[in-house]
């Protein structure tokens, strides 16, 4: 494999994301926001999904599905007269995952522009940008710049002046993490209670108000104005094959300096660590294990992380996935069962309890945790755990079973002998070895 390059700042797409400069408008278009939007939108709709075709560009909420592969999905002629829509999902509530916010704090333009020519590709009739509800002054931001957009006529009639019709409405959520799913985003939006939808049909057949609907995260949408502008052979000039692009990597935990920034995909965890996030504290020989991607993928350990590859392919080939990249560092003082046990609380608690295996399993899965933190269970009782887990995992409406399940998994895999270990201390047996590598 050869060495990924780390990102150039001539390269960087989100040149405000610390918020260095003002995200009013004035300040966009001086970084190059909304310059001459009329003319990336001429191309034509089938053009602007062949070049989002041709960056390679994955969806960066988590999940990868390629993004002009999923705009390809709406229809482009309405049969029946209903219009088409486009959702933003920033309701951004994987713990661990703090990007949108920076997106939306401090370059909300690049944001509101993507949603005019992802919508126009689409051929949407307007946007509705589901904003997470914690984020107070986020959406104060989001609001303010959304109006200023209307003001300067760039949405609305003749939006931008390109002859298109498009709208662009910011609705808040109420802070139900159930609520980041696609299907749970658009019956919330509707005023319902938020829980996933039983598929097909999918959202681009029928869904917000039982129209073609696309929903696309925040970063994903915000990034496609500059693919256009520098061209998408740009865009897929970084990274791996099938893991192109830049990305939006949040660094939390024991490291020196956490932090938001953008990089290469497939940059090495080693090498994303050193040159932004000032190292593990207390050294490298200090790192126990890694969380790659928001607290729903299994951890790393220490020695298999080190020099992996940030992508989806490479976190993949360690049973872990790249999610939202919310990387969450954990050294040696970590006690990595209650770690475990407390992100298990939070979907036990997150459940929107619609599917029996989630309702049921995320509960008994955090008591039986609980137990293993404090060594009042029987050695036996890891397997059954275990055992359970993939009875959970794929068989809920969505995918908050496996986030249940998964960090469960990668526990139990990794470090079996630590909980083992407390078991044994517990009932006075012997020790065993301390922890797995």
């Amino acid at each position: 494999m050869s060495a990924i390059i780390p990102l150039a700042d001539k390269d960087r797409i989100f040149t405000n994301v610390y918020g260095f400069q003002p995200w009013n408008l004035a300040a966009a278009q001086k970084r190059g926001d909304w310059d001459n939007t009329k003319k990336l939108m001429e191309v034509g709709q089938d053009a602007i999904i062949e070049a989002i075709k041709a960056s390679a560009l994955r969806g960066r909420g988590g999940a990868g599905f390629p993004t002009g592969m999923k705009w390809s999905f709406m229809p482009k002629e309405s049969r029946d007269g209903r219009p088409n829509f486009l959702v933003i999902n920033a309701d951004e509530s994987e713990p661990g995952s703090c990007k949108d916010r920076e997106i939306i704090r401090h370059d909300p333009h690049k944001l509101i522009e993507g949603a005019l020519i992802a919508g126009y590709a689409m051929r949407a009739r307007a946007a509705y940008i589901y904003i997470r509800g914690e984020f107070i002054r986020e959406a104060e931001t989001l609001f303010a710049a959304v109006q200023e957009a209307y003001d300067k006529k760039l949405l609305g009639k003749n939006a931008a002046g390109s002859g298109y019709d498009f709208d662009v409405f910011v609705h808040r959520g109420a802070g139900a993490y159930i609520c980041g799913e696609e299907t749970a985003q658009i019956e919330s939006l509707e005023g319902k209670k938020g829980q996933p939808r039983l598929k097909p049909p999918f959202p681009a057949g029928a869904g917000l108000y039982g129209c073609p609907t696309t929903v696309n995260n925040v970063e994903s949408i915000a990034v496609v104005p500059t693919i256009l502008r520098r061209g998408p052979t740009w865009f897929a000039s970084f990274g791996r094959e099938n893991n192109k692009g830049t990305k939006l990597f949040q660094i939390s935990g024991h490291v020196n300096k956490p932090c938001v920034v953008e990089e290469t995909m497939g940059i090495s965890f080693r090498e994303l660590i050193d040159r932004h996030a000032g190292g593990i504290k207390g050294g490298w020989d200090n790192l126990l294990a890694v969380i790659p991607g928001g607290s729903s993928v299994p951890l790393v350990p220490a020695a298999q992380i080190m020099d992996a590859p940030m992508d989806f392919d490479g976190l993949k080939d360690l049973g872990s996935g790249l999610g939202t990249a919310a990387v969450i560092v954990m050294d040696r003082s970590t006690d990595i069962v209650r770690a475990i046990s407390r992100i298990s609380y939070f979907y036990k608690h997150e459940s929107c309890g619609q599917c029996t295996p989630c309702r049921e399993g995320t509960g008994w899965m955090w008591r039986v945790m609980e137990r293993l933190r404090e060594g009042k269970a029987d050695i036996s009782e890891i397997d059954t755990l275990f055992e359970v887990t993939k009875q959970v995992e794929g068989h809920t409406i969505c995918a908050l079973g496996d986030a249940a399940a998964w960090p469960i998994q990668g526990l139990i895999r990794h470090f079996r002998p630590e909980i083992e270990r407390r078991i044994n201390e517990k009932n006075g047996s012997a020790p065993i070895m301390e922890a797995a590598e």
